[in-house]
């Protein structure tokens, strides 16, 4: 059972209004959708079943009938970052601290930027949003080389080249294939 709507007096007013002015189905239905919950203590299930309408109309009609009276929307619009930590401007902001200490060392470490925005938010936070906020600012992270800066090239082909090129395989308890010396 949802919980019972509550509905400023100048929405009630207006309603009732449009309850005697309305010229057809739908804007009558929509002043009931108010009233019956306002002023009979209906709720939104109950409601639906007196009109003939969804639980859900119902309820989009009051938002509607809010929306209209100039009282501000319960809820963000669909859409967009619902779940920010800062918006985008303030991230490159705090982003751009960071870009000129990568200019001076070469490279940023996470932990220690991670540290910085637990420390501006005031609240913990994981790994992944710091990992996200970097890719989203054109920050990438740097692959490790291929080869090894101190691997010797040389010493790595004599050793291909000198190598056995098949090792029979081990089983334990099993004798050696092959010929035997006697």
């Amino acid at each position: 059972m949802s919980r019972p709507a509550k509905f400023s007096p100048e929405v009630i007013a207006r309603a009732q209004t449009q309850l005697l002015e309305a010229s057809s189905i739908q804007a009558f239905r929509a002043a009931q959708a108010i009233l019956l919950p306002a002023l009979l203590g209906l709720s939104r299930e109950q409601t639906a079943q007196a009109i003939g309408l969804s639980s859900s109309r119902i309820g989009s009609l009051q938002a509607e009938a809010r929306k209209l009276n100039g009282a501000p929307p319960d809820k963000k619009p669909h859409g967009g970052r619902r779940r920010e930590l800062m918006p985008l401007d303030e991230e490159k902001a705090f982003l751009e601290i960071w870009a000129q200490k990568a200019q001076t060392a070469g490279m940023v470490i996470v932990p220690p930027l991670h540290q910085a925005l637990e420390e501006k938010l005031g609240r913990k936070v994981g790994t992944s949003p710091v990992y996200r906020m970097l890719e989203r600012h054109g920050w990438r992270k740097v692959a490790p080389d291929s080869i090894h800066p101190k691997a010797d090239t040389q010493r790595q082909e004599d050793w291909k080249k000198n190598s056995r090129k098949w090792w029979p395989p081990f089983f334990p308890g099993r004798k050696p294939q092959g010929k035997r010396r006697v």
